[in-house]
């Protein structure tokens, strides 16, 4: 995963222009080995396609496709300006973030701006920032006046060797620690805390004391152990010293009541960081999970996901929502990648479909308010699913 890291910072910079800022990081990017000297010129020629200012003081230049080839390793430079460049159209970036990636790895970092871009103040703290770890913090969405929750695909770790759950505990507890969600006392807790079984060999564990943010972390033994005569599969670790570990309980809950936990353990890292990085449902009443099988009559609809990165965390939230209004089984599928139809109220599973942008997904429903589902959830897409896509 492409990720913000405090040794690619370069603080206190200037740029007459964002031409001479691109080819400072170009240059930067080229000394750390990840990009060939040509790679300069494919993030001249995409800014000269479309601005990639993305707003709040960030731009987020990047290479061409066509330069992709220029591309040795993926990775970041991260330049702050804090006399601001213009950008063009009246608009100061005080950071902008250079871009080398293979593929789409940069979509990661545009996830984990999404936050950033709708923070009040936020252009006015990467102004002011002083040091390289505030910069990081500002830019993984940790203002002064939020309550953050760390939770990223590095802090999922499975097939780890252990022999009981006192081992998981301490895995856990280092993952927190390494991403400064808790210091030695919080280690210390965890270590000795008691995790609470949720079911389907998933168990929870709470720390309170020595945390320094909220935070959650996922080890997955190699093999199922056993605890208190209960299957151990899974064990998710949960720091918390605000209330931002709150959506997250709540997601973990709905999906024990829908009896998802097991499910959840064989989706990629990425796939249960988007899940739980969502706005979750409210936990409605348990009711018996719909069948994951085709359905063979009822009404169908098939539509064309504009959204331009896909269904990530926040469009398949509103996609997911949007079917739970209806009683209706739907079940969805990725027309484009002809993949199985999945439960289409499950945003777990819609999130592993990996839709991309220009992808069709195919609908069928069952039940009173069928046609009403296929005729919101068409809607939903074309009004591009709170993205206004």
């Amino acid at each position: 995963m492409l990720a913000l890291n405090v040794h690619d910072i370069h603080m206190q910079q200037h740029a007459a222009s964002k031409h001479e800022a691109i080819k400072a990081m170009a240059a930067a990017l080229t000394q750390k080995g990840l990009v060939d000297a040509g790679y300069q010129d494919g993030m001249l020629a995409r800014e000269a396609q479309t601005s990639t200012y993305l707003g709040n003081g960030i731009a987020i230049p990047h290479g061409t496709t066509d330069t992709r080839d220029q591309v040795k390793q993926t990775g970041v430079q991260v330049f702050h300006f804090p006399q601001g460049v213009d950008w063009g159209e009246g608009n100061l970036a005080y950071v902008a973030i250079g871009i080398a990636a293979k593929s789409d790895e940069h979509l990661s970092i545009l996830r984990q701006l999404t936050r950033v871009l709708s923070q009040d103040g936020i252009e006015q703290q990467l102004k002011t920032a002083s040091a390289a770890e505030q910069l990081v913090a500002l830019l993984n969405g940790q203002t002064a006046d939020t309550q953050t929750f760390t939770f990223s695909s590095d802090m999922v770790l499975t097939g780890f060797p252990a022999s009981d759950i006192t081992t998981l505990q301490a895995v856990g507890a280092g993952l927190l620690k390494n991403h400064h969600c808790l210091d030695s006392d919080g280690v210390s807790q965890a270590v000795a805390g008691q995790p609470v079984h949720l079911g389907e060999g998933h168990w929870l564990l709470g720390v309170g004391d020595g945390v320094l943010q909220s935070g959650l972390s996922l080890v997955m033994p190699a093999t199922s152990l056993s605890h208190q005569s209960l299957s151990v599969s899974a064990l998710w670790c949960v720091a918390a010293n605000n209330r931002a570990h709150l959506p997250v309980l709540n997601t973990l809950m709905q999906w024990k009541l829908d009896k998802q936990l097991a499910e959840s353990g064989r989706y990629s890292p990425q796939a249960l960081v988007d899940a739980l990085s969502a706005e979750p449902a409210p936990v409605q009443p348990h009711t018996a999970a719909p069948s994951e099988a085709p359905t063979a009559e009822g009404p169908t609809g098939l539509y064309t996901v504009t959204n331009a990165h896909g269904l990530h965390a926040r469009p398949g939230a509103m996609l997911v929502n949007t079917a739970k209004k209806f009683s209706a089984d739907i079940q969805v599928a990725n027309a484009s990648t002809q993949s199985a139809p999945v439960n289409a109220k499950s945003l777990m599973k819609v999130i592993a479909l990996g839709v991309k942008h220009g992808h069709q997904l195919q609908f069928s429903a069952q039940g009173s308010d069928a046609e009403q589902a296929i005729a919101a959830l068409g809607d939903a897409i074309k009004d591009g699913l709170g993205e206004n896509a």
